[in-house]
């Protein structure tokens, strides 16, 4: 079962609430691990033998720091080993089973609590009062180095890939970059631009495609122009991950950073910025 993005326009209230984990996605059918394209996760026979013998599907993590584990958690059956790490069970037992979500979770907690298996826990769910509660919570485990939270509609079912029940919720950031080349489209794009070629104020230089209209894929911004993009985190390198173009200004000037860069963006974007006297449009 996949997720959705959360939408802001989407009222919460009453859906399921949990952190979401970063680490790596797994079935258990009751015999093994199995990836979400069927791989085998080849555990060892100390880390499953308690595991129960039906189904589950959760995460793979290693219960460390949530900061270090976003940046290796995702590789750790395979390069860290399996010490430290736990099947945390976000969904449900028999999860092709009829029924709603509380009836599987409800089966899930019971039978792990039989199995008393070291390595397997629930994954904690609560109600959802409302837009405030998540962004609360959102911040509370973002601040722990957290990746963000998932909800789950009330009284779904269990359903085999994407689906609008479940919906993953993540904060995105905003910055400028200046386009600096043209990356050719291929497929439905060729002929056109495929992705701006884009540079940070640091110099750190990343493709960026999402988000752009036909029409802008036809006429590009210029090189030298300024566009402002959303993110979702930076990667180890530095390179903003999951950028989608926002808007584009065709003048040129240095890509703004840090809070006078945010409060400009705000103020183009409801219109403001050329109110502003010259002197402080430079800041």
């Amino acid at each position: 079962m996949l997720a959705h993005k959360w939408e802001v326009d989407h009222d919460p209230t009453g859906w399921w609430m949990s952190e979401k984990l970063d680490g790596v996605r797994a079935y258990w059918d009751g015999e093994a691990f199995v990836s979400r394209l069927g791989n085998r996760f080849l555990a060892p026979d100390w880390f499953v033998a308690d595991l129960p013998a039906d189904t589950l599907d959760g995460e793979l993590w290693v219960d460390i720091a949530r900061s270090s584990s976003r940046r290796s958690a995702s590789y750790a059956p395979a390069v860290r080993g399996w010490t430290g790490a736990r099947s945390a069970t976000s969904c449900s037992t028999r999860p092709n089973a009829k029924g709603p979500f509380e009836d599987r979770s409800a089966h899930a907690q019971k039978v792990l609590a039989r199995s008393e298996a070291p390595h397997a826990r629930w994954h904690e769910h609560v109600r959802c009062t409302g837009v405030d509660h998540l962004r609360a919570e959102l911040l509370r485990v973002e601040a722990l180095g957290g990746e963000g939270l998932m909800l789950r509609e009330p009284g779904s079912n269990y359903v085999v890939g994407r689906s609008t029940t479940l919906l993953k919720v993540k904060s995105f950031q905003d910055a400028e970059a200046r386009v600096v080349g043209h990356a050719p489209g291929a497929g439905k794009h060729k002929g056109r631009v495929g992705a701006l070629v884009v540079e940070l104020a640091d110099g750190t230089r990343f493709n960026v495609g999402t988000g752009m209209s036909d029409a802008e894929r036809t006429s590009p911004p210029k090189l030298g122009a300024i566009i402002t993009f959303r993110y979702q985190e930076l990667s180890d390198d530095g390179v903003p991950r999951f950028p989608v173009v926002r808007r584009r200004a065709d003048r040129c000037r240095a890509p703004r950073t840090g809070e006078a860069g945010r409060q400009a963006r705000q103020r183009e974007v409801h219109g403001q910025e050329r109110r502003d006297p010259p002197a402080r449009r430079r800041q």
